[in-house]
């Protein structure tokens, strides 16, 4: 069919690229009929040219790599290209895709087959013992640790709010379909860019250093969409990204040889006291230290969560089985 079309006149515009992005997005949908036909994904729809980001994949017959310098098929000079890093000594791309954003910036990924060495395991100079650490997510302190400290929420969204409001009010006044209203476009997406450039950024660094200081990374399972529904917290919640804080973590520690576990969504981190076990009954968000009842410990609310999950997850590692909610009453009579 793909070879009939392009001898039609209303697609003849198909011959001035290669046919390998061609066939490979005629494989992308064969693949999206077979996950729907298999009922692990809905039905198949069209890729819109303005919300989605444009894309083209080239496997390795339709690109030359040679001495740094990238060549695409139908092309007949190398890529300008500014890398962000170089390619490990002696890698071959195997695949190549070409993207293009929002904001109009090109993009090159390549596809490469490495061996990432795992790292040294993480242990402390002072007691020889191995690293651990458990971590609390949160608004104010986007993540506290199980051994005090609390990193920043640095809230990219919030910082650039009356940039991005400018310029979708300049874009609402543009009429349709009008030169001014696709200039407009292209400022809001370059706000939108600049964030969510900052946010990943800033979750990359945050991420590597975690993994590299500790042998074990223990966090809470959080129903992130089912806290997007709170509309007073929605923003905020979304600007600190937590799915993609989490997403970084579990394939950086399968990269180095970390051990990341996920607590039980429904473990009372931050109602439990960290010294004596005990559950207190309530514990609003606008508390955010507490005494415990039973031992008279005082506590900071996410501190003492985050005690607790590493708490949690040494209990799984022994137990090899997964956190569930404590159910039974304390020994100091309250409720667990």
């Amino acid at each position: 069919m793909l070879t009939a079309w392009k001898r039609t006149d209303e697609l003849a515009f198909l011959n001035e690229v290669s046919s390998v992005p061609l066939q490979q997005a005629l494989r992308h949908l064969q693949g999206a009929f077979a996950a729907f036909f298999d009922k692990r994904a809905r039905y198949p729809r069209f890729k819109s040219k303005k919300r989605s980001r444009a894309s083209a994949e080239y496997t390795r017959s339709a690109f030359r790599w040679r001495d740094g310098q990238l060549t695409l098929a139908k092309m007949a000079a190398p890529l300008r290209i500014v890398w962000s890093r170089p390619l490990p000594d002696g890698a071959a791309p195997s695949t190549v895709t070409v993207s293009q954003d929002a904001t109009g910036r090109w993009f090159v990924s390549l596809l490469v087959a490495e061996v990432v060495a795992p790292l040294h395991p993480a242990v402390d100079p002072a007691s020889g013992e191995v690293r651990e650490v458990g971590l609390d997510a949160g608004l104010t302190s986007l993540l506290t640790l199980s051994t005090g400290e609390k990193l920043t929420n640095p809230r990219h969204q919030r910082r650039d709010r009356d940039r991005l409001a400018k310029a979708q009010r300049d874009l609402a006044r543009k009429r349709q379909g009008s030169a001014n209203r696709a200039r407009a476009r292209v400022r809001v997406a370059r706000v939108h860019a600049r964030i969510a450039d900052r946010r990943r950024d800033q979750l990359h660094k945050l991420t590597t250093r975690l993994v590299r200081e500790n042998q074990t990374v223990v966090i809470e399972d959080l129903n992130v969409r089912g806290m997007r529904a709170n509309h007073t917290l929605a923003r905020a919640i979304s600007d600190a990204a937590w799915s993609d804080l989490r997403g970084m973590l579990a394939y950086k520690c399968a990269w180095y040889g970390r051990h990341l576990i996920v607590v039980d969504r429904f473990y009372p981190s931050s109602k439990t006291c960290s010294a004596c076990g005990c559950l207190v009954d309530r514990l609003p968000l606008n508390i955010r230290a507490w005494t415990c009842p039973a031992c008279g410990v005082g506590h900071d609310r996410d501190t003492n969560a985050a005690k607790n999950i590493l708490a949690a997850g040494r209990a799984a590692i022994a137990c090899g089985a997964g956190v569930r909610p404590q159910r039974e009453s304390s020994r100091a009579g309250g409720r667990r």
